[in-house]
Parts: C-alpha cells; structure tokens; sequence
C-alpha cells in the first residue's frame, strides 16, 4: 500500500477525513496509528498532554481494524486512534484522578462512553493528563506533573480536560473525551483553540468515570462529553457515545434527540453576552465577541446584546457555587471534608460573597439542598421560556484567554489577572455556571485569536435536550468564519 500523501493531513484530518481515507485503503489502521505514535514521542515530551500510554495494544487494535476493513467492514471510527482523558476507565490501565494513593489502580472494564468508541471501532492510544481530583482549570498532579499549552507552553491548557485539549491541539488523534462540572470541557477547548460540547444532563452516562473505589452518580451537575477539532467530529462523536446506560434505564428508555432547529447560519436567532454582574471579561475577550456579533449580522443571524434577555446571571453564580461545592465534597478525603464543615461554621450569616457560598456548599442540610434545588428548577424554567423566542445564547468560556502556569498555592489563596486587576481564582467559575446549574447543552468552539497570539472561543448555550441545536450553529459559524487552527510550529 503507498504512503499517504500530504493532500490528507495525518497530522489535523477530521475523523471523517481519516475515516475515509481508511475505508478506500489509501492508508492503513497501522499507518495512520505509527504516525499519531511517532507524533506523540516526538511532540510531547515539551506538552505532557497524553501521560498514559498504551501503544502496543494500540497496534495490535490497529492490526485487528486493518482486518475489519479488509473483509468489507464498516463502522464510524473504524481504524481511528485517538487518547481519553484519565479520569475515565479504560481496563488494564490506570485511573488515579491525579491522586497518588490510586496511582496502582486499574480498572477491570471500560468505562461506557469508552467501550461505545471501541464498539465503534476507536483504538484508544492512551490518556490525557487531568488536574488533582479534576478541581482545577491547570492540568498537573504529583504523579504525572503539568501539561503545556501548544500555543505558549509557559500557560495553562485548562483543566480538567487540560490534556485531552493539548492533545488535540498538537494534533495526536481527531478526538477525545473530557468531563465538565465546572467548565472542564469548556474552559480547555477555549484555551487551546479546539471544539468540545458539554451535553445536556443525563444525555451521556457517566458510569466508568469515577473516583477510584467509588460510584459514578448523578449529581445534577456533572457530564461527560466529547472534544474535537471539527464540529462534524463533535456531533459524531456525541451520536455514539449519548444514550441511557444499559445497566440502568437503557432496557427501557432509547434516545431520540430532535434536529437542530435551523439549518442556514441566517435562520438562527442569536443572544450575544460578553459580560458578566460578578466577573468582567478582558479586553480580549469583548473585542473578539464584537467582531463575532458583526459577522453573524452581516451572515443574516438576528442578534441581540441585550443581558436582561437571560435568567439573572449572578443569583445564578451564587446558587451554582453553593450546589457545586456540595457535589464536589463527595470526592474529598474525610479530613478534608471536615476542615471544610468547620470552616463554614465559623462564617457570618449575613455573607453572601462567592467564597462564603463555596465554604457553605459541604454543610447543607438536605432541606437547604432540596430549596437551592428549587431555586435550580425556576432558573430552568426561565431558560425555557427564553428559547422560545432565541435559539442559542453565546457567552466567553473564561474571563481571560490562557494564563501562565500558576501553581504556588492553593486554588483557593490564588489570584488571576483581567486587564491589569487581580480578581480570586475560583470566581472564575461563573461562566461555567450559565449552562451548568440549567443542565443545559453548550458547545464550544474556536473564534480567532488574540493580539498575544493566544486562542479565544465561545460557548453556544442551547435548549434542554436539544443539543443538535447548539452543535449545528456550531457548524455554521465553523464554515462561514473558519475554525479551528494548528499552534504555530506544529502543522
């Protein structure tokens, strides 16, 4: 068989591409796993983005596709390589959430949305480096260290998907998976230039990903979903991997999702919001959002600026915090748990900063709970009744485009820079709150680049269950505008 040519790109081809090129034989399962392989070892030692590998059982998963396709087989990601972020079981190699006590830990079975891909025929090369317990928008733990940005490696790629975005960034396979609970497919998407679509609750399962020796639940907050450098690939990828677990609901319940609502660019009405009541947006960030607002009116896309148009953003913030934190204390140590009920005793009642509801979150009782959860369902409804008439709301991802290295203390004690004022590290989260606390589906997708060459995306907010929506409009700006483009020194 020849070797491939440079007309397909091995490098930054979309699975569909490569899908192609595999299926007519113009290039072999083997071939094209050798070459993301000898990418990785020749790239990533500057990144450390894929720090679980498993290229011998890649092989022999590329020798076993070259067969399949042989014979006549065909299935969506057929011969296609690609890395999962850590955090998901992939059997036989490790999972350790970045926690150096599960660092001998190895699963038994895969994950769901992983054994869907394989079923699909993906051959999984290895894993993507995450933060500690995923709770931060910096990838690096003591077991594997930090993860670069291809675009600046004295920065961030995000987190907790920081390694998956790097990955694909520099181009070591067409896809990934990520999780996001608070901004953690969003917030690395962003950064490093490429696509991820955080779903609607519920619509992917999560069992397979996981604190080691715990379960996987719903917590009215977290999902799981895919990262991409095309949105075709974006929409693929949630295709095969959304749908009940069979374990569970999947014996009785079958997805349907709907068709997006529009098909042309000029047929969708749009909300535009680069501000936020408790967070400001850079310099950046507004002056790429402005010059998006002007492309999609001169495409036909009817466009409002108005930010009363959505639910109140900061009462929203506050209540997100307030149900994030308490999701998230199920993963930490007693100790750390402890500390954290002993805190929020000591804090005035009349406190209603951002840090006051965080401390708050691990100690509510189930009746507080079941009234934030409350306060949850008339935000949902608010948002229902805005896409009636509005069928995406875009918001930035992140305050800032990526932000150097910072690792001298904890998240909490930490400060970050927009525009020359220093704000607290975790307020950060508002943005990711817009979608989060409503459950609702946000795709996010590369717009341009800063005057400091450093990438700046959007997240696309669309209607419960209606997830083709956001990902369609996606699509559109994609080719109408352009998308995705490799970091300098890697094409």
């Amino acid at each position: 068989m020849p070797s491939q040519t440079r007309d397909l790109s091995l490098d930054y081809g979309t699975a569909a591409e490569l899908s192609g090129a595999l299926a007519t034989r113009k290039i072999s399962a083997l071939e094209l796993t050798d070459h993301v392989i000898a990418r990785i070892e020749a790239l990533d030692p500057k990144l450390n983005a894929v720090v679980v590998r498993d290229f011998a059982r890649a092989r022999d998963g590329a020798r076993r596709a070259d067969a399949a396709l042989a014979r006549g087989e065909r299935r969506p990601l057929l011969g296609i390589p690609l890395a999962v972020k850590e955090s998901f079981d992939v059997a036989g190699l490790p999972t350790t959430w970045g926690v150096p006590a599960f660092k001998d830990f190895k699963p038994a079975e895969d994950a769901v949305t992983v054994r869907r891909l394989k079923q699909a025929g993906a051959i999984v090369l290895g894993k993507t480096n995450v933060p500690l317990l995923l709770g931060d928008w910096q990838s690096y733990n003591d077991i594997y260290g930090a993860t670069n940005n291809p675009w600046d490696l004295g920065r961030t790629p995000g987190g907790s998907s920081g390694g998956s975005s790097a990955a694909l960034a520099a181009g070591f396979g067409p896809l990934s998976l990520g999780s996001d609970i608070g901004g953690s497919l969003r917030v690395p998407a962003h950064f490093c230039g490429v696509c991820a679509h955080k779903p609607t609750l519920g619509l992917v399962p999560l069992r397979g990903h996981g604190v080691p020796h715990s379960f996987a639940r719903e917590n009215g907050l977290s999902v799981v979903g895919p990262m991409a450098r095309d949105c075709a690939d974006l929409e693929l990828t949630l295709d095969l991997i959304a749908g009940p677990d069979e374990n569970q609901s999947g014996t009785a319940y079958r997805l349907a999702l709907p068709d997006a609502r529009h098909r042309d660019l000029k047929d969708f009405r749009a909300i535009i919001i680069d501000a936020h009541p408790l967070m400001p947006a850079a310099a950046d960030i507004r002056s790429a959002f402005d010059a998006l607002a002007q492309r999609l009116v001169k495409a036909g896309v009817k466009v409002s600026r108005d930010a009363q148009l959505v639910p109140d953003l900061a009462e929203a913030s506050r209540l997100y915090v307030k149900l994030l934190w308490a999701a998230l204390s199920e993963r930490w140590p007693q100790e750390v748990y402890d500390r954290a009920r002993a805190a929020a005793a000591t804090l005035d009642p009349a406190d209603e900063s951002l840090s006051a509801e965080r401390m708050r979150g691990p100690e509510m009782s189930h009746r507080d709970w079941a009234a934030a959860d409350i306060a949850r369902i008339k935000i949902q409804q608010q948002w229902r009744t805005l896409f009636r008439d509005w069928d995406v709301v875009v918001f930035p991802p992140m305050a800032t485009p990526a932000y150097p290295h910072d690792h001298s203390a904890s998240p909490a004690a930490r400060k970050f820079d927009i525009d020359g004022r220093n704000y607290p590290y975790l307020d950060q989260m508002v943005w990711a709150a817009i979608a989060t606390l409503p459950g609702l589906p946000a795709t996010a997708v590369p717009i341009g680049v800063s005057p400091r060459g450093l990438p700046i995306g959007v997240q696309i907010v669309g209607p419960y269950l209606e997830d083709r929506t956001p990902l369609a409009f996606a699509r559109l700006m994609e080719r109408e505008f352009g998308g995705f483009v490799p970091p300098p020194g890697y094409a």
